[in-house]
């Protein structure tokens, strides 16, 4: 017999890199442990086949081969509030399809991506009574995530909105970051044993280059100007992207195509050179590991670089010669590890808890509806809507 829980909440998130989706393994992880019921939903499930094969490619492609258009995309969206709603309206034809994957029974809705906000917000204008909350994965916030309907933001310690003002009646919480408690049980596995692990030379200063997912990015400079530096032996992380594994594993000496132990790895090395500012980013604060920003992406890794540089967090090195200095400087004898503090804020799953144990807020209040005929011109126009330029993230390694 299936034991009682809690309540259902449904986590939303989106298979764009994989921050968004890693956020939203953890969030279900402890909810779950808490005693909840968590369904997972990829917004891109609800977008129709073709248009979802093409959003990924295109946002690679964007960041690869045209990252100063993501750039000017990212600044013009991200200065009036007036990009989200076209966003809304263009993807009000979804919102059948969003509507039909919330259950009635539903306590709470989070979202881990940000145009999941711009389709799930009208929603709860239009019958859905549980509460919806977001977890925003970035230090920065973008408009993008901001919409009429959202409840509660989450955000992480230090972050700082675009350069669009929000609005002043946000619901907004500081929580610590939705990093998994292996990377700082990691701290018990020796530096040693951790080295041996990935076979690591045991007695050098090793530098973790890390650049997403996707492994986007002036990667392959980075890596030749970490290297070039004298005294640090670069180890790289590329992610899925086997192309660029392949281009390295000649002129580096440690490279990683996708590693499912990011712990023990962080474990092993001395300090992180990141270029998105994301979740990988957040795993080392948590491991007390020093992180040098250099070379950030376009749009969210610049904007991240520059908050997390103004809190102390991290270094931003705006030049070779900057790199240069700060691998130099690290491990500092008696340094401050970075980012020990970020752990001290409330856990978003106790947020979301609280918020879905409410007896006053469950599923549906009402119907959505629209005439059958309307759900064929929808998905036409759902599948023109989601080529526009994606403001959203894509960062993790």
């Amino acid at each position: 017999m299936r034991a009682e829980h809690r309540g259902r909440i449904v986590v939303v998130s989106a298979d764009v890199g994989a921050g968004h989706e890693s956020a939203a393994a953890e969030l279900t992880r402890r909810l779950r442990e808490r005693g909840f019921l968590v369904d997972r939903l990829n917004f891109l499930d609800v977008v129709p086949a073709p248009a979802r094969w093409g959003f990924r490619d295109a946002y690679r492609g964007v960041l690869r081969w045209a990252p100063w258009w993501y750039e000017a995309m990212f600044k013009v969206t991200g200065r009036s509030r007036r990009a989200a709603t076209v966003l809304r309206a263009l993807l009000a034809p979804l919102r059948r399809r969003m509507w039909r994957r919330i259950p009635p029974d539903t306590r709470a809705v989070v979202t881990t991506y940000p145009f999941a906000n711009q389709l799930l917000g009208p929603l709860r204008r239009r019958g859905l009574s549980a509460p919806l909350l977001t977890y925003v994965t970035d230090f920065v916030v973008h408009p993008s995530w901001v919409s009429p309907g959202v409840d509660l933001y989450c955000a992480l310690p230090y972050a700082r909105p675009h350069s669009a003002r929000l609005p002043a009646d946000l619901d907004v919480r500081t929580v610590q970051p939705l990093v998994s408690a292996d990377f700082a049980e990691a701290l018990g596995t020796s530096k040693s044993e951790a080295r041996r692990r990935f076979g690591l030379p045991a007695d050098e200063r090793l530098a973790l280059v890390v650049a997403g997912a996707w492994g986007v990015g002036e990667v392959e400079t980075t890596v030749t100007e970490v290297g070039a530096g004298g005294g640090v032996r670069t180890v790289v992380v590329c992610g899925r992207n086997d192309a660029l594994r392949e281009r390295l594993a000649p002129v580096a000496g440690h490279v990683f195509g996708w590693v499912d132990d990011m712990p023990t790895l962080m474990r092993a090395v001395d300090l992180v050179v990141e270029n998105a500012g994301g979740l990988t980013c957040q795993e080392a604060l948590a491991c007390g590991l020093p992180v040098v920003t250099y070379r950030p992406i376009p749009g969210h890794g610049r904007a991240n670089a520059r908050i997390l540089a103004a809190a102390g967090l991290t270094r931003w090195a705006p030049s070779r010669d900057h790199l240069q200095r700060e691998l130099a400087r690290w491990p500092a004898p008696g340094a401050h590890p970075p980012g020990r503090e970020m752990g001290s804020w409330p856990d978003p799953a106790g947020l979301v808890a609280e918020v879905a144990a409410r007896p006053s807020t469950v599923g549906w209040s009402g119907a959505y509806r629209r005439r059958p005929v309307a759900d064929v011109v929808g998905d036409t126009l759902a599948v023109l809507a989601t080529v526009l330029p994606n403001a959203g993230r894509a960062d993790r390694r």
